[in-house]
């Protein structure tokens, strides 16, 4: 609903200001509420780095697309592309996350709230249109809950891709299984073939080898991770184990929420409980976790709708 309205009165414009103002001026949305309070004063991003992004289009509705867990922004441009060409009011934002990609490394002892701080404030220095909503796939749909939670002036609704607000079994995460075999990996090889081989020789498919190579750069004649391991060992645990439902709950925010037919991700019991606090839940057939490469075009179709 926050969404319809929002492209219904698109024609009366938005104002963008420089990131220094701190303020979005904002007529539309949740703005109309009141004014805003500005972003570093609410959850103290002039402590956090600039995040490496990208933009594409230039309409009034603003959109950020959070990738997920070992990703990068790039995983989505296909999408943010395809959602444009059907509808160019969008004015897409797909960075990387903190500790991901090209962006900077993790902080130390970062939470989802660290994230979503980092977050708000590259949309807010891209120009991006405010209120924004946040479509975030596996991690970066936390992260969009995390967002929705720290600043719910400034999020016009959430879309979640195959991810929910409960806790996680780390015995059902892909990722962690992934992320184990990754801890379990050299620090740095002779070449790019010698760690594919390790990887391959670990049980990873080619293709989910081939992407995860995508976190490998090389250096001084070496190939070595880009990325700390570490760090996001400690941010998986702490982005799986935490309880979203009071997110869900308080309905500051919409919520909106793509299921994989073939995923365990979003259990039945949560999606359920989901559509019981008001929350639209689409079941995507026969796709599994990656519903944006499975079943693009059904999802391009149900957000477009939103």
């Amino acid at each position: 609903m926050a969404r319809a309205m929002l492209a219904e009165r698109a024609d009366l414009g938005r104002s963008r200001i420089g990131c220094s103002d701190g303020i979005i001026a904002n007529g539309l949305g949740r703005a109309i509420m009141g004014a805003l309070v500005p972003l570093p004063t609410v959850i103290g991003l002039n402590q956090h780095p600039m995040l490496a992004s990208t933009t594409l289009g230039q309409g009034p509705l603003g959109t950020v697309l959070l990738h997920g867990f070992l990703g990068s922004g790039k995983n989505l441009r296909t999408l943010a592309q395809k959602w444009l060409d059907r509808d160019p009011r969008q004015c897409f934002l797909l960075p990387d996350l903190l500790g991901h990609g090209e962006s900077p490394p993790l902080p130390t002892d970062a939470t989802l709230n660290t994230m979503a701080a980092a977050v708000l404030q590259a949309a807010l220095d891209a120009g991006i249109p405010f209120p924004v909503q946040i479509v975030g796939h596996s991690l970066g749909g936390r992260i969009a809950l995390a967002c929705a939670r720290v600043a719910p002036e400034r999020v016009a609704d959430v879309v979640l891709l195959d991810i929910g607000p409960g806790p996680i079994d780390p015995q059902k995460s892909e990722s962690r299984q992934v992320l184990d075999v990754m801890l379990r990996a050299p620090a740095e090889t002779a070449d790019r073939k010698e760690m594919r081989g390790f990887l391959l020789s670990e049980g990873i498919s080619p293709a989910l080898s081939d992407w995860i190579l995508m976190n490998v750069r090389p250096e001084n004649g070496r190939y070595r991770w880009r990325i700390d391991r570490q760090a996001l060992d400690a941010l998986h645990t702490t982005f799986t184990s935490e309880d979203l439902w009071p997110v869900i709950e308080a309905q500051e925010v919409p919520v909106h929420c793509a299921v994989g037919e073939r995923s365990g991700y979003v259990p039945p019991a949560e999606a359920q409980r989901l559509r019981k606090l008001g929350c639209d839940v689409h079941v995507l057939a026969n796709a599994g976790h990656y519903i944006h490469v499975d079943a693009l075009e059904p999802l391009l179709q149900w957000l477009v709708s939103l």
